[in-house]
């Protein structure tokens, strides 16, 4: 069910659990800002979610009250995902999804790193 992203934020959803180290995930990368890990249930041959570390409902949320030093490291993790996964040179499609309409799934702000194959027009028509 897609979440309203000016809800406060929940600690038990399920990505906080996997930055707690409740729920095992497989990662690809992690430093002070972010985690990188693969989806459970991949939509290409390539899907990785990238997450902030701190507790942000949303890439507004984010935006509007994380620090310098966690926005620029966050988007740096991204980038680095994509060029340590082999994506920059095939293409790649990164993707956040914020709010009612969008799809939001999980409350915490969460970048949608596709590649590894033709992804197709950006929405559906």
């Amino acid at each position: 069910m897609p979440i309203d992203p000016t809800q406060p934020y929940d600690e038990s959803n399920i990505f906080a659990r996997i930055l707690r180290g409740e729920i095992p995930s497989q990662r690809v990368y992690e430093d002070e800002h972010a985690l990188a890990f693969h989806d459970i249930s991949p939509l290409s041959p390539t899907h990785i979610l990238v997450i902030p570390k701190g507790p942000y409902v949303s890439w507004d949320d984010f935006s509007a009250n994380a620090s310098d030093r966690e926005i620029a490291g966050f988007i740096r993790a991204v980038g680095k995902v994509a060029r340590d996964q082999g994506l920059v040179e095939q293409g790649y499609r990164a993707l956040a999804n914020v709010g009612l309409n969008s799809g939001q799934e999980v409350p915490h702000l969460h970048v949608h790193i596709f590649g590894g194959r033709p992804l197709g027009p950006m929405l559906a028509r």
